[in-house]
């Protein structure tokens, strides 16, 4: 951290700022109690500040008793274990470029608030028909499935249906090799607590689905990006990242990636995977869009054959959000350890959930209702495309599919300042820099085109451009 002139011009002291930094530190347990400080020379030297500023600020940490000293030895981390603070975790952001802020924004909304940043689809495009019939026909089901926990793989038919669906696109998996979970957030969290430990070094898009950076700040992972291109990441500085910083896993979407909207081309998928097989990477496959494709992309678990890609999805943005089913496809001698670490963190399977997602896959609804929906967001695609080229703003790619344009604002304009500006008209947007590590994305918005059928979100965009 750079003690910027900024930062003294707002009154924050020198002195402050370091106190500032070393506290963050405590409540990110990257200092645990006991743990000893970095000296005075070398922290006044990472801060650019002078040692007196740096002992000045010992001292005063040393008399509230955030940390102690021990005379010829240093200064030690003291007290209890801090209580983890994901928002202390890394620098210090500003809120509206946060990703849990944005989260929060969107679930929190009310219903006069417009959700152009949030990462699913209306109520009103789900299939409330057939989920209304999916309830009926559960609720008809035998007391175990509506009152007993579920066996802790998952509902076996449900994983032959998905290893049917995912045959679709290459990928040789048994039902044995396909575990059910909660969500796909839930199928990550496992995979990180069953794969890393903290200080491990784990690899992320640059820009990326901005929940990934929270999930492995909560793991204490170390997290290095690489740039995102518009057929995937670029190569030759991902072949850097593993020569510098020998990471664990590589967590990425590539049939539709989010939020660029890009699709993995198979020359930069075959290129990956020769990489991840040098350097003994595993890689998480995130295909929770699968479902949107208008053409099957390239999957990068079936060039690999589930030896070291993880693929995980789930259904909460095709069929409904309250309904919690995803489910990790990993190698077959992973399961078994997975499957106790899964009772471990969740003991039974949510059978519920399961089976109602049984219910309307099998049935046909669900591939018309998805028919439908490619239809309906293609032509959403569009006309939010034309209306914020109209203002000024340039999709990153050209109709993509899927639900979302990652689109760059015009020279100068700050996606942040945007973002707080339109959030006081109850709009909430979704930054750059919330998807970005090395905070490179400033001026790009991404916009989630089915939720911007209203015209008032373009006028509050493009007067908060304006000011």
């Amino acid at each position: 951290m750079t003690i910027t002139a900024l930062e003294t011009e707002d009154t924050v002291t020198l002195v402050e700022s370091v106190m500032a930094t070393v506290r963050q530190r405590i409540a990110a347990r990257s200092l645990t109690p006991g743990a000893r400080l970095p000296s005075i020379r070398a922290f006044a030297k990472s801060m650019q500040v002078s040692k007196s500023t740096v002992v000045e600020a010992y001292e005063r940490l040393a008399a509230e008793g955030a940390i102690r000293s021990r005379p010829g030895s240093g200064f030690y981390a003291a007290g209890s274990l801090a209580p983890l603070s994901l928002a202390e975790i890394g620098p210090r952001l500003d809120r509206a470029v946060d990703p849990l802020w944005i989260s929060r924004q969107s679930l929190e909304a009310g219903d006069d608030s417009l959700k152009p940043g949030c990462g699913w689809l209306p109520a009103a495009w789900m299939p409330q028909a057939g989920l209304r019939r999916a309830l009926r026909t559960v609720a008809r089901a035998e007391d175990v499935a509506l009152a007993d926990y579920g066996t802790p793989l998952g509902l076996p038919p449900l994983r032959n249906l998905l290893a049917r669906r995912m045959a679709e696109h290459g990928i040789e998996a048994s039902p044995e090799q396909i575990m059910l979970t909660e969500s796909g957030t839930q199928a990550i969290d496992l995979l990180c607590r069953f794969l890393i430990e903290p200080g491990d070094t784990v690899l992320v898009d640059d820009p990326c689905y901005f929940n990934f950076h929270a999930l492995l700040r909560a793991h204490r992972a170390k997290v290095v990006s690489v740039p995102y291109t518009q057929s995937g990441p670029d190569i030759d500085l991902f072949a850097q990242a593993l020569a510098e910083h020998r990471p664990r896993l590589y967590i990425t979407n590539s049939a539709i990636h989010n939020p660029t909207g890009a699709i993995l081309s198979p020359v930069t998928a075959h290129r990956l995977l020769k990489l991840a097989d040098q350097s003994d990477l595993t890689i998480v496959e995130d295909d929770i869009f699968a479902d949107f494709e208008h053409a099957p992309a390239p999957r990068l678990a079936a060039f690999d054959g589930l030896s070291r890609v993880v693929q995980i999805g789930s259904f909460s943005k095709t069929l409904s959000a309250s309904v919690r089913c995803g489910f990790i496809a990993a190698p077959r001698d992973w399961i078994e350890r997975l499957t106790d670490l899964k009772i471990a963190t969740t003991f039974g399977g949510g059978r519920l959930a399961a089976e109602l997602v049984l219910t309307l896959l099998k049935d046909g609804s669900y591939r018309k209702h998805m028919d439908l929906l490619r239809a309906r967001l293609s032509r959403a695609m569009g006309e939010t495309s034309t209306r914020l080229k109209a203002i000024g703003i340039t999709p990153w790619i050209d109709q993509p599919a899927g639900l979302f344009l990652w689109c760059s604002l015009p020279d100068g304009v700050d996606a942040a300042e945007v973002a707080r500006r339109a959030l006081a008209d109850n709009i909430v947007l979704a930054p750059g820099n919330a998807f970005s590590l090395s905070q490179t994305a400033s001026r790009f918005l991404r916009f989630n085109v089915a939720q911007c059928a209203d015209e008032r979100i373009f006028k509050v965009v493009e007067a908060a451009m304006a000011r």
